[in-house]
């Protein structure tokens, strides 16, 4: 908070350009920059985004929400100005923990090289969104302990600007003294070193002394790291003493910070409790994360077998590659990623993972439509990205059970696999999905199974009017369920078939059954383009089965909001994939 307020006090933006990384820090700039009228909808539908996001403002510059890439686009920017002869400041505001990924880095060497009105803030917390791992955290710890250089930099500051008439060659003589100087008093440092001047550390939270330094660094005229730290929920008690939790927080009672608890289990739960379940039989299992070990379900892995447990930081394309080396060397690697995070690895999985049939398993928590978010987080890609790798197996799990069996089905079979599932409650368990996994094949859902009353109605010499089947990734099987039920008020069967498979997919065990339907609706939780629905529709066309629709999402970007507002701005809610029913049967 008091960061933002001071960046806003010494810079003039837009003038001056605040690029903030990830941007889940920005709520205070929002605040300043004429939206607090907004700000009771943020993260809702139609409302503030949680991330900075150029339509909202002229102070955002980027549509920002993954980690280390502020660097890159605010040298990118000040480039730009420089080209076009345009002056200000770019400030790149990048916590410590997105240091860790590989971008940041390649950003710091480049510009420390051509850089000259950049300024780089790095606001340390030992904390991304878990615990911060690694050497650069190390490194940055170091730095804050060079208590004797700050002390003197800081009172021969304030000496020199007492000092009437400093002429150009004072100025050049101080610089080059202070450099000397942190030559003797800092045995390394990597921003010098890559061509910065490095002021800090400094208390994040004294709003003086940080205007006072920024103003400094303001007239600089060099590339410039400011290194500034902070305490994560610093001014509430309850994220003080709980950061991690309070990192991407829902609704929670203020008074204590309590969060309201659902007796639901959701799926990184399930994938949790089936992940502890195989390791205590299966000790070759190591997993890996890129700084997400409570978001991805690992944090009870990581207590119960630290020796086999990587937080790589935010490091995607590092996890897929390091798991590569684990399977080479005998273990079994499980890497659990967001789906929408595992785009940074895309190459890593084809060269390092697939190509080489490495056994492997990648985990994608948040697949398909992802609440609040927006456009950054939404999972809708994976499947047209990686269904086209050979020999990569992708599994798509409908409920907890399905989930347990078919990662125990990836835990003892060859080569590379992809589990992907939802960011939402697991659907209500049925007995169908205890079935034992079948390379290619999926689960076929009678009406009767989730319909009971169904069942009597069959006995009665029920004829249904029109039979409908449903074909789903497991991702949307509670709407495909939800949309089931309703066509039953209508008298229309509905089986739905769901994909334990998105690949392999066995056609002669689907054509089996499909030609029985009077019509078929495919549906799926990722882009159409390039979707498992597309190749599925093109299966029934060559085989004679001419009613078919896919149900996919378009391809667009897909603001915030819950998750059935995602699906109803997709049309890829209960009533739109029964609606297609509807149409295929001309009712």
């Amino acid at each position: 908070m008091e960061l933002t307020i001071a960046l806003h006090r010494v810079f003039n933006s837009p003038e001056d350009a605040v690029v903030f990384d990830v941007s889940h820090q920005c709520y205070a700039h929002k605040l300043l920059t004429g939206r607090y009228a907004q700000f009771s909808r943020l993260r809702q539908k139609g409302g503030l985004s949680g991330f900075t996001k150029q339509t909202e403002s002229v102070h955002d510059f980027f549509d920002n929400g993954h980690a280390s890439t502020s660097i890159s686009s605010a040298l990118g920017l000040q480039q730009a100005r420089r080209i076009l002869g345009k002056g200000g400041k770019t400030i790149a505001v990048i916590g410590d923990g997105a240091l860790t990924g590989g971008l940041a880095i390649e950003a710091l060497s480049n510009a420390g090289q051509i850089a000259k009105n950049l300024v780089v803030i790095v606001n340390d917390n030992q904390m991304s969104i878990d615990h911060n791992t690694g050497a650069i955290s190390r490194y940055l710890s170091r730095l804050t302990m060079t208590s004797p250089y700050q002390c003197f930099r800081h009172n021969f500051d304030g000496l020199v600007e007492k000092i009437p008439g400093i002429n150009k060659f004072l100025t050049k003589f101080v610089f080059r003294f202070k450099r000397g100087l942190k030559g003797l008093l800092l045995s390394t440092n990597l921003f010098t070193d890559l061509g910065f001047e490095y002021v800090g550390p400094l208390n994040g939270h004294d709003l003086k002394d940080l205007i006072l330094v920024l103003n400094r660094v303001k007239r600089m005229e060099r590339p410039v790291v400011v290194h500034v730290i902070t305490k994560k929920g610093k001014g509430y008690s309850p994220a003080e003493h709980n950061p991690e939790r309070f990192h991407g927080i829902g609704p929670f009672i203020t008074s204590d910070g309590t969060v309201e608890k659902f007796d639901t289990v959701s799926f990184t739960e399930a994938f949790s409790n089936s992940l502890m379940s195989l390791a205590e039989t299966h000790p070759e299992i190591a997993c890996i994360t890129a700084a997400m070990a409570k978001g991805t379900g690992l944090a009870s892995f990581a207590r119960h077998y630290p020796e086999r447990f990587f937080d790589v930081g935010i490091a995607e394309e590092h996890a897929v590659t390091f798991a590569g080396g684990l399977a080479k060397g005998g273990i079994l690697p499980v890497v659990c990623i967001y789906s929408t995070f595992m785009q940074r690895a895309v190459d890593q999985v084809i060269h390092d993972v697939a190509l080489q049939n490495f056994k492997v398993i990648m985990v994608l928590d948040r697949a398909g439509a992802v609440p609040s978010d927006g456009e950054t987080h939404q999972g809708l890609f994976d499947i047209a990205l990686f269904r086209p790798v050979p020999s990569l197996r992708i599994l798509s799990p409908a409920t907890a059970i399905d989930l347990d069996k078919l990662l125990e089905y990836a835990v003892v079979s060859e080569g590379s696999t992809v589990i992907r599932y939802p960011k939402m409650s697991c659907p209500t368990e049925l007995e169908c999905f205890s079935r034992p996994v079948k390379e290619g094949q999926g689960v076929l859902v009678s009406a009767m199974d989730y319909e009971p009353s169904f069942a009597a109605r069959f006995e009665d010499g029920f004829d249904a009017a029109a039979k409908v089947l449903f074909v789903t990734t497991g991702g949307m099987f509670s709407e495909t369920i939800t949309a089931g039920r309703a066509l039953a008020f209508n008298d229309i069967v509905a089986d739905i078939y769901s994909l334990r498979f998105i690949k392999p997919f066995d056609e002669d065990y689907f054509l089996s059954f499909a030609h029985l339907y009077d019509a078929v609706v495919l549906v799926e939780d990722g882009i159409c383009t390039g979707g498992i629905s597309e190749f599925i529709a093109g299966v029934c066309t060559r085989n004679g089965i001419q009613k078919v629709a896919v149900k996919a999402f378009p391809e667009k970007f897909y603001a915030q909001g819950t998750r059935y507002e995602v699906c109803q701005e997709a049309g890829m809610t209960a009533d739109d994939l029964k609606d297609a029913a509807f149409s295929l049967l001309g009712k």
